[in-house]
């Protein structure tokens, strides 16, 4: 994926989660990480994803 690609694709993210308003982001960005596991279809790469999206966030 190209930088144009990546930015691309998360300004789309940022526009859905606007569109489906701040009380349902939680939900929206559940149901795009479970969407997003099951295309992944690899445990080990998924876990680390998971391990790594939560490093440096506040406890």
């Amino acid at each position: 994926m190209t930088d144009s690609d990546l930015d691309n694709v998360y300004t789309r993210l940022c526009k859905a989660m606007t569109q489906v308003g701040e009380a349902n982001a939680p939900l929206f960005l559940a149901r795009f990480a479970m969407l997003a596991i099951d295309t992944i279809d690899d445990p080990a790469v998924a876990l680390n994803l998971i391990d790594d999206a939560s490093d440096g966030m506040p406890e």
